[in-house]
């Protein structure tokens, strides 16, 4: 089964599927060894990766290459954050043809104003016109060569202040232009918002969730309000964020590292990891 196969069952069955944000090759694998069904190629990641804030300075190009590198390190699906498409229906057109043809399980293209600002700052969520979003989903749904890579609308209309009645004509808007899933976000620390436009929404597509803000929802009860795909967009980085700093902080006041040498991963697991063994035959 390709990877855009296993996407779309993740996104249809029944039971609830979790993902992973990733920025690289390893945070992928331990995604995968972890457990998880697919992997979320995340904007905010790899921009923090590099040093940048989530405002939309990622190119394409630069994109593409970071979730290229995550999707052949793993065998999970890999569903990628493309931000507002690039540009008009023209560059959606050529992101859907560029990460398709890198096996690519799907993208998700968010409804705002381009450069687009990460959806927990305060201030400035402009959204897209609805009727010219819907035109690039049109356009990036046309595109694929593959029915089953998966293009995903992302609504913002609620992060944006915008209302509920708002975010469910938008997501109609964007089923009507192709959409094979939405993706309703909210930035409430719980998740009133997502159950009234589920509720709303009555299962026409499958839906999506980020609980980055309202953390201690139950999945079961996630699952039976009519969640397709729950996104961690953002963990594994916050962790390792958190922990390099502990450790580094650690080494500085101590004057050498033999105070967190059992605190951190020995050399022999990032060789398994990485896989020494395997190179080392294929070079003999």
């Amino acid at each position: 089964m390709s990877k855009a196969a296993q996407l779309r069952e993740l996104l249809e069955r029944k039971e609830i599927a979790r993902i992973v944000g990733a920025r690289d090759a390893l945070t992928a694998l331990l995604v995968e060894e972890a457990g998880f069904d697919g992997v979320w190629a995340s904007s905010f990641e790899i921009s923090a990766s590099r040093a940048l804030p989530d405002l939309g300075l990622l190119t394409m190009s630069e994109l593409l290459e970071a979730s290229s590198h995550v999707n052949r390190a793993t065998s999970l699906p890999l569903l990628a954050d493309c931000d507002t498409g690039f540009g008009g229906n023209i560059n959606v057109v050529r992101t859907v043809d560029m990460f398709e043809a890198a096996g690519i399980a799907g993208i998700c293209l968010e409804d705002k104003v381009f450069p687009k600002r990460n959806s927990f700052l305060g201030g400035g969520q402009n959204l897209e016109d609805p009727a010219e979003f819907a035109g690039r989903i049109e356009a990036a749904v046309r595109a694929r060569s593959g029915s089953d890579f998966t293009v995903v609308a992302r609504v913002e209309a609620l992060i944006a202040g915008a209302g509920l009645d708002e975010a469910v004509r938008r997501a109609h808007l964007y089923a009507d232009a192709g959409a094979d899933a939405v993706l309703i976000h909210s930035k409430k620390t719980e998740p009133s918002e997502i159950r009234e436009f589920l509720r709303a929404w009555q299962g026409r597509k499958p839906v999506v969730v980020v609980p980055t803000t309202y953390p201690h929802w139950d999945l079961a009860e996630a699952e039976a309000a009519g969640v397709s795909v729950v996104i961690y967009a953002n963990h594994a980085l916050r962790a390792s964020v958190s922990a390099m700093r502990d450790v580094l902080g650690e080494i500085r006041v101590a004057g050498g590292t033999g105070g967190v040498e059992d605190t951190i991963a020995p050399m022999k697991e990032l060789f398994g990891l990485t896989q020494v063994s395997r190179w080392e035959e294929r070079s003999a």
